[in-house]
């Protein structure tokens, strides 16, 4: 009964299929590699839900709320703590980056990939309208925002919220099933990054994967964690409620594999539609807490690798860069590493060559990022819901 029960958690499932595609990846590279069309096909299927789901949810969350003005305050104070909490993620990024100093390595003992198309193509500037044009989910956020307005000046609008409820609901029982996949994901994601780059890549560079580890779980454990105990939450019982979420992002190195499930789960434990709607979405776009951090630290390591000294101006500086640039890491294939190059041209004092030694090892920087980067944006919806008393605790909610 005890071991039905267990294999029977989907959790439980999620961590099997991961000790399994590591093990395949590790003792039969070439069997992992192949396994990555299953990663990729989960992904993909997810990636379907994403728009309906973010669709539905504001759109009947704005219908729910009526007033625009509501919608409004909520968008601006959840863009206002995305900045606060984002720069704080990027100081503490370059302040652990300075005592750490992972970049004081012997450079001979490591192996540099191919970063010719980071480094040889001149980076454009950053556009607010090509992150707009690339960015999916902001398109969904927008096109929804603008039918919530109109379906509140319709005649008939609780018809036409009613019909959009029962299409919610399906999309999100399919979802459910769907999840039953996650397994299957997780292990032929983690297979693919195993048996690709290889566990022994993680060894000459092990000071800056301890390091970026560290930073993000000193953000989520002691910044985030200080945030829900102000909201009288335990961070520690939040993790624990999204638990599947969190493995599913680590095993696929993906945050979009679990954006559907992580705003059903946040609307179960009382956060209300509408904030669930507009804070989640956006929140991918522009609160990417654990991609600053890895942004920042990325930076200073590759200045400490080739012994370039940065003067305190000069980290005022990649400071305020990357407070613009990292907003362009979302939705952009490759685009961590084209927010860094675009930053280092910025400082021609630190050889943008340096990405080089980094290509091997961000794989498995990907997960520590986009675990922080959904932990960031689930703890930004509860602190939102709360400060607007859209926060409704039921038997569901985390104490």
């Amino acid at each position: 009964m005890v071991l039905r029960k267990l294999f029977s958690n989907l959790a439980f499932q999620v961590i099997l299929a991961i000790v399994c595609g590591v093990l395949l990846g590790h003792f039969y590279p070439s069997a992992g590699v192949k396994m990555d069309i299953l990663g990729r096909t989960f992904i993909d299927i997810i990636k379907l839900f994403i728009g309906p789901i973010i669709f539905c949810t504001i759109v009947l969350g704005m219908s729910s709320v009526g007033d625009m003005k509501k919608v409004g305050r909520l968008g601006l104070k959840a863009i206002v703590y995305f900045e606060i909490v984002t720069t704080a993620a990027l100081v503490l990024g370059i302040v652990i980056a300075l005592i750490a100093e992972p970049g004081k390595i012997d450079m001979t003992g490591l192996a540099a990939q191919d970063a010719s198309k980071f480094t040889q193509s001149p980076q454009k500037e950053f556009s607010w309208w090509a992150f707009f044009k690339s960015n999916f989910t902001l398109q969904v956020l927008a096109a929804a925002m603008i039918c919530g307005v109109v379906l509140n000046r319709l005649p008939r609008r609780d018809f036409f919220v009613q019909r959009l409820s029962q299409f919610s609901l399906l999309v999100f029982k399919a979802l459910r099933w769907v999840m039953y996949l996650a397994p299957i994901g997780a292990f032929g994601g983690i297979s693919y990054a195993v048996g690709n780059f290889g566990l022994q890549t993680l060894v000459p560079l092990g000071k800056l994967m301890l390091s970026v580890y560290a930073t993000m779980g000193i953000f989520v454990f002691v910044v985030l964690g200080a945030i829900m105990r102000y909201m009288k939450l335990s961070i520690f019982s939040f993790l624990k409620y999204i638990k599947e979420e969190l493995l599913l992002v680590f095993a696929t190195s993906s945050s979009e594999s679990a954006l559907p499930s992580i705003m059903e789960k946040l609307q179960k434990m009382g956060c209300s539609k509408a904030v669930v709607g507009l804070v989640v979405p956006t929140g991918y776009s522009f609160n990417l807490d654990g991609t600053s951090i890895y942004l920042s630290m990325s930076v200073l390591f590759i200045a400490q690798l080739y012994g370039v000294h940065v003067t305190l101006g000069e980290l005022a500086g990649i400071l305020g860069i990357l407070m613009i640039t990292s907003k362009g890491a979302a939705g952009v294939t490759g685009s961590g590493f084209i927010v860094l190059a675009s930053t280092l041209t910025a400082f021609p004092k630190i050889p943008i060559e340096g990405l080089a030694f980094l290509l091997g090892i961000d794989k498995f920087l990907s997960e520590a990022r986009a675990i922080t980067n959904i932990i960031g944006n689930a703890v930004a919806t509860v602190v939102i819901a709360k400060s607007e008393d859209e926060f409704f605790p039921n038997e569901h909610t985390p104490s």
